[in-house]
């Protein structure tokens, strides 16, 4: 592997503290061999929009990443799921460059990296790196590619942040002149969706989802309605399918509805989830991106006319209804379809539950010995909730069910529940558990002074108090040929709260190890000297603070 060049410190980060369009930028590959994607920007994906662009690394890893620009190395980041590992260079143009799943750094910033590791006796770590000390010119290795973390297969996921706020950029404009795509997208599934009380497709009031072959069908439909998409995107040389840049809906001729994926805040991300059908996509699969825009998704790439999308079939006739599909090459596909103003009567709206959680408005949940605080905006529109109180006296707390259906909540919520007996004297062991059948999940959680146990929720279901006092369970793997080796390596579980942290010590040294699912495995063998007996120690702590030590010698 080539040595990191030292260049010149960079004296200017932004023209104006704003990045400049593609058009005044020059970006190199960050490789030197042709480009094949196997993802590009904004696609769906669940909970966020695809925040780069996956480059393939024709199947292997250790292929070597160029710095797209100058600029200099300002943050290095490793964890055990997400990016794994990650460079960013942040450039005077504007822009920040992040190279995700590496398998090793450049070697100046690898042993910045390890020191800083065997100096916090930790491998997951996000270190800011100040401007001057790793310049890098435009062309000059800055990594190995790789496949760790959240990855499926070896590739390079290169993202375009604007440094100024940290927004995601599509990085397509740039890199455009070294891809080839004469493939439109194609169409999918079409959805028609009913404003509740106030419209109905086919004489029903509830959504009807078609595939697009069965579009050449009448649909009739009477008062508010929005339509869904969905639709799949392809280019030259791979099989793999990506992303639409745009979709635009025309009914008449007149467009009501504009989706265009050029950039994404981070704060926005989440939304993704008000766009699509989150309904659809948890029971099937499918992911249909919405034309009528939900009263409380503010994402801006969305634009609608009129009523946030919403079109009103108010005459007997025929609505012709249009989707223009756009990929980022400017490749594209129609779709029409016909709705039929037919006069239908309209079904009146009534709520099946006295709760709802308003998307304009703080709520706040309440029943005995429980709370939840969902803030403003944390729901894209008015939704349902269906409240329950389960369970015994007996027990360490009630359960609680906490219904709102196939919907979304934007972000992390306040559940407080409340203790009623305390089978142990260790506060530090009570956790919000949620469970449904044989299934439990830890939401962690701590005691206040008044016994409840206050914890942070995303999604709801059903919830109650559980205890944590068994630790961790670690068991070596292949113990005796660890000294000929050195692959030490140990497989650790957690049945209740997972694993919150580990550290291992060879001959009473910390020597790094990294976990990827269930299995450790150290990372730097060579600190530990062939054909001699060693002895190792292994520390794994669970979330309610449960701690095994285990000793070993080889």
């Amino acid at each position: 592997m080539r040595r990191l060049l030292i260049g010149m410190m960079l004296a200017a980060l932004t023209v104006g503290g704003q990045a400049v369009e593609p058009d005044s930028v020059t970006f190199r590959s960050p490789f030197d061999f042709p480009l094949l994607l196997s993802a590009n920007f904004g696609e769906l994906r669940p909970n966020h929009f695809h925040g780069g662009i996956d480059i393939k690394t024709e199947g292997v890893t250790g292929k070597p990443i160029y710095s797209i620009a100058d600029g200099y190395v300002s943050r290095v980041l490793v964890q055990h799921g997400g990016y794994g590992q990650a460079v960013y260079v942040t450039h005077p143009n504007g822009y920040t460059s992040v190279y995700g799943h590496i398998v090793a750094f450049a070697p100046a910033v690898q042993a910045f990296l390890r020191e800083y590791q065997y100096a916090h006796e930790t491998f997951v770590c996000d270190v800011p790196i100040e401007p001057d000390r790793f310049p890098v010119k435009q062309g000059e290795l800055i990594a190995l590619s790789g496949n760790e973390g959240a990855s499926a297969g070896p590739h390079l996921h290169l993202e375009l942040r604007r440094t100024a706020d940290g927004t995601y950029v599509n990085p397509l404009p740039f890199f455009r002149h070294l891809l080839t795509d004469t493939k439109a997208p194609v169409p999918g599934w079409v959805g028609f969706y009913p404003v509740m009380g106030k419209g109905v497709v086919n004489g029903a009031a509830a959504r009807k989802i078609v595939p697009v072959s069965a579009l050449n069908q009448v649909y009739t439909a009477w008062g508010e309605l929005y339509t869904a998409i969905s639709a799949k995107d392809y280019m030259d040389g791979t099989a793999n399918h990506y992303g639409v840049h745009s979709v635009t809906l025309y009914v008449d001729d007149v467009e009501v509805f504009n989706s265009t994926t050029d950039e994404v805040a981070p704060d926005e991300n989440r939304m993704i989830n008000g766009f699509i059908d989150y309904e659809e996509w948890r029971r099937n699969g499918r992911l249909l991106m919405r034309s009528g825009i939900l009263p409380g998704n503010r994402l801006r790439l969305l634009r609608a006319a009129g009523r946030r999308g919403v079109v009103t079939i108010d005459e007997e006739r025929d609505y012709h209804f249009r989707y223009e599909l756009e990929d980022d090459f400017g490749n594209r596909k129609t779709c029409r379809f016909t709705v039929r103003g037919k006069r239908q009567d309209i079904p009146e709206s009534v709520p099946t539950s006295d709760r709802m959680l308003c998307w304009n408005k703080a709520n706040v949940i309440q029943e005995p010995g429980m709370e939840l605080v969902v803030p403003k905006g944390y729901v894209y529109e008015d939704v349902e909730l269906r409240t329950q109180v389960k369970g015994d006296t007996s027990g360490i707390s009630s359960e609680y069910v906490l219904d709102m259906g196939r919907h979304p909540l934007h972000g992390y919520c306040d559940l407080s529940i409340g203790i009623r007996h305390f089978p142990v004297a260790d506060l530090s062991k009570y956790y919000i558990v949620q469970q449904q059948g044989t299934w439990r999940a830890s939401m962690g959680g701590t005691v206040t002074d008044d016994g409840w146990v206050k914890a942070k929720v995303r999604e709801l279901g059903t919830f109650a108090v559980a205890v944590d006092t068994v630790p961790p369970r670690v068991t070596p793997v292949g113990q005796n040929t660890w000294r000929t080796r050195r692959n030490l390596r140990f497989t650790v579980s957690d049945a209740e709260t997972g694993i919150a942290s580990y550290k291992v010590y060879v001959d009473g040294e910390f020597v790094l190890f990294a976990r990827k699912g269930s299995t450790l495995a150290i990372v730097d063998p060579e600190r530990i000297r062939k054909g001699v007996p060693h002895t190792a120690e292994v520390v794994v702590t669970d979330g309610c603070g449960n701690e095994t030590r285990k000793a070993y010698r080889f």
